[in-house]
């Protein structure tokens, strides 16, 4: 079968809208606590979480599957907020360092982001979902 049936269709449908909400729901409630976007909260918890608030932009653009214009752009926004720096760090490399103000940011995200991961999904979905989500990530 070459296309998927009305009730497969049906299901990748819902599959799509439901993700499309629960991401929604998180970038909305972070954003309400923080003022940070869903890109912005994605470079810092990525940065202070994994890189102990320091980390080359390269290994944060791998981090984040994002395309080197995309980060640039990015940390350009999040710079003139006061979020984070870039240094020159050894050979060649950019440096992406959170500053205090980014640390704050993300300190007051981190509740909100918890809160609504809960609310929009984890309240909504069974463990038979949970099971069929590790299958798919290979976990």
């Amino acid at each position: 079968m070459t296309h998927l049936s009305d009730a497969e269709m049906a299901r990748w449908i819902a599959w799509k809208r439901a993700n499309d909400a629960v991401l929604a729901a998180v970038a909305q409630e972070i954003q309400g606590a923080a003022g940070l976007s869903a890109a912005d909260f994605a470079v810092l918890s990525r940065v202070i979480e994994n890189g102990d608030g320091r980390m080359p932009q390269q290994d944060l653009g791998e981090m984040l599957d994002w395309k080197r214009p995309r980060l640039s752009r990015q940390l350009s926004r999040m710079a003139e907020r006061g979020l984070l720096r870039r240094e020159d760090g050894a050979g060649r490399r950019v440096l992406v360092i959170a500053t205090d103000e980014g640390r704050h940011a993300l300190a007051a995200a981190r509740p909100a982001h918890a809160r609504a991961v809960r609310k929009a999904l984890f309240a909504r979905a069974s463990g038979d979902f949970w099971d069929v989500v590790q299958d798919i990530a290979g976990n």
